[in-house]
């Protein structure tokens, strides 16, 4: 998508209009509000898909299965089973994505992000339609891997997740952005509260 107006910049780089995979070259992932899964591959195999980003074997290699691409191969199976122990389902490795139940969905589209490994990992409405505990485990996950040194852009629209997860907040009404600072000042935030709790009447 092209931006009506502004610009993308990462660090000193200018992105803009950059093609999806160049972006995940530059350590960018995503994850979507709508759970976008293989689910006829197994869970280990949608984060190979992830994965094959930082492949580093060449195309001849791969048709003649070269040492250098086993060991690649080899290595990115081990990466991808740690990172479904990450988050608590390399028991389920084996099994079909479309077989998880809903929360667990969004914890292996996590793991297939880290995949990619990146720097800045963008979450649109991770907890949306969860319970309080699928969405308790998702927000544990958020914070260990913000606690690894990934920053994380969180679109949210539930206050009090991210009153718990941010450590700065924009808030946007209509798109328009009405307010920017702490959670606490966030909170007490005149315009956020009369847009997203409404405006008491006399």
């Amino acid at each position: 998508y092209c931006p009506t107006a502004g610009r993308f910049m990462l660090e000193d780089k200018d992105i803009t209009g950059w093609p999806p995979y160049r972006i995940v070259e530059a350590g960018i992932a995503r994850t979507f509000q709508n759970i976008r899964l293989f689910g006829n591959m197994s869970l280990e195999e949608n984060v190979l898909v992830g994965e094959h980003t930082r492949l580093k074997a060449s195309l001849g290699g791969a048709l003649f299965r070269t040492p250098a691409q086993k060991q690649d191969e080899a290595r990115a199976q081990e990466r991808a089973r740690e990172l479904l122990d990450f988050v608590g389902l390399v028991d389920k490795k084996g099994e079909y994505a479309a077989n998880l139940a809903y929360g667990e969905q969004r914890r292996l589209e996590l793991a297939r992000a880290l995949a990619t490994e990146p720097r800045l990992l963008l979450l649109d409405e991770p907890t949306a339609g969860m319970n309080h505990s699928e969405a308790g485990q998702v927000m544990d996950l958020i914070h260990t891997i913000r606690d690894l040194g990934v920053t994380i852009i969180l679109i949210e629209h539930n206050m009090q997740v991210m009153m718990g997860a941010a450590e700065w907040i924009v808030a946007f009404d209509a798109g328009a952005k009405i307010a920017e600072g702490t959670p606490k000042e966030i909170q007490y935030n005149k315009k956020v509260i009369e847009a997203y709790l409404g405006e008491e009447e006399n």
